[in-house]
């Protein structure tokens, strides 16, 4: 394997879970660069490719004040930047030895000969290409195009609306990006197993068909089940139901099991009304079932209870249950909120040009131990650098590229 390397100093201590590992990243927006980062997390060196000035997302909202894009910082924690002209054959050479000498290689974009797989392959044929597409078929697609198809926003809102209603978290682009890392690591595993190397075709929306699958819903239409509604903030299958207090906070409470259940129910003071509506509609409760299609009767019983309280009060009253609950709150509340400022999932990150704040390492702690934060690079910070420790150039050979416009060996402001 390949010794790692970053600006400042070694992005991982040699026991990092993929300590050797180098990656040449060559992405945009969410799922590759997601991946890129969740594998610099883990110990891999990984080397982001960009276009002089940075790709589509290199300024990409939210913004500083100064225009440095607070997104870009967060999907890029922990890499090196090369910077090089796309469109000039010595840095697609460049950037070809880059790949080759590194052995792996994570991309979304589709459409460039000279990253194509089989004439890489043909000089490396332990290669690790990893090919995120939109589609199968090469076509493009975004999360909120591929979102569109898979049927989610035609179930998700109030019952009473028409319309689709978009989901805001990119959950494809995130979940594609977690399978592309997890395709990275088993190709490593496979070629430090057999010496093969691997060609990895991840399309976005077949992300999301997967999902839609192995969550039932696709056999549930094709085996005649019913149309799914929507249903607002209910949980498909069993008790969930958002409850608001005499303060106006909201809570979701869920019940998924009996005693979750039970508990609701001891709590509310409305056992004896429970049991009787059991008897009323001859079902059981127990059932997570029957509490799904009886929700909205349920629902009255127990907002009742909850209209009548602060949030302060039910918060404490549930604590002391074993209902599944958690207070509605703003990305504002959560940064303040002590499962943020005391998790040492986050660390103070001191970010070149944007400031200093908490931010996440991996959800994942290795012995106890969560992997250290790092941050993001500048378009081109690590250039030089790249240039020379692996491929060899000298000082002279890389002043040459950056006076023919071939790379760019430190972010500048464009004029």
């Amino acid at each position: 394997m390949n010794p790692t390397a970053s600006t400042g100093e070694l992005p991982s201590s040699s026991t990092a879970p993929l300590a050797g590992v180098r990656v040449v990243e060559v992405s945009s927006f969410v799922a590759a660069p997601l991946c890129g980062m969740t594998l610099a997390q883990l110990g891999a060196e990984v080397i982001r490719v960009d276009p002089i000035g940075g790709a589509a997302d290199y300024k990409r909202w939210p913004l500083t004040e100064d225009n440095e894009s607070i997104y870009w910082a967060g999907l890029n924690k922990g890499k090196r930047s090369f910077a090089a002209d796309f469109r000039n054959p010595e840095a697609q050479e460049l950037i070809r030895k880059l790949v080759l000498d590194a052995g792996i290689l994570v991309t979304n974009a589709a459409g460039r000969p000279w990253l194509d797989y089989d004439e890489l392959a043909a000089i490396r044929p332990d290669l690790i290409h990893v090919q995120v597409l939109g589609r199968a078929d090469g076509t493009g697609a975004v999360d909120y195009t591929v979102n569109a198809a898979a049927g989610f926003p035609q179930v998700t809102g109030p019952d009473n609306l028409s319309g689709p209603v978009n989901h805001v978290l990119p959950a494809w682009d995130v979940s594609c990006g977690l399978y592309a890392a997890l395709s990275v690591v088993s190709a490593v595993y496979r070629r430090e197993i057999t010496g093969a190397g691997t060609k990895v075709v991840l399309p976005l929306e077949d992300v999301a068909f997967a999902t839609v699958g192995n969550l039932g819903y696709i056999a549930e239409a094709q085996l005649g089940g019913p149309g799914r509604r929507r249903i607002g903030n209910a949980v498909y299958g069993t008790y969930g139901c958002d409850f608001t207090t005499v303060d106006g906070i909201r809570f979701m409470i869920v019940a998924l099991t009996p005693r979750h259940f039970r508990d609701l129910t001891e709590l509310t003071g409305t056992t004896h009304a429970v049991t009787a509506l059991e008897a009323a509609l001859d079902v059981d409760f127990r059932d997570e079932g029957s509490r799904f299609e009886h929700r909205h009767v349920l629902d009255s019983l127990f907002g009742a209870w909850f209209g009548k309280r602060t949030a302060t009060e039910v918060e404490e009253a549930l604590a002391a249950t074993s209902i599944l609950h958690e207070r509605y709150r703003t990305f504002a509340e959560l940064a303040h909120d002590p499962r943020v400022t005391d998790n040492p999932m986050f660390q103070r990150l001191a970010q070149p040009r944007i400031g200093e704040y908490l931010a996440p390492s991996t959800p994942m702690s290795f012995d106890g131990v969560h992997p250290t934060v790092r941050p993001a690079p500048a378009n081109g910070d690590d250039t030089a650098a790249v240039l020379s420790e692996h491929l060899g150039l000298t000082d002279d050979e890389i002043d040459a590229l950056v006076a023919a416009g071939a790379v760019r060996t430190q972010q500048k402001d464009p004029a």
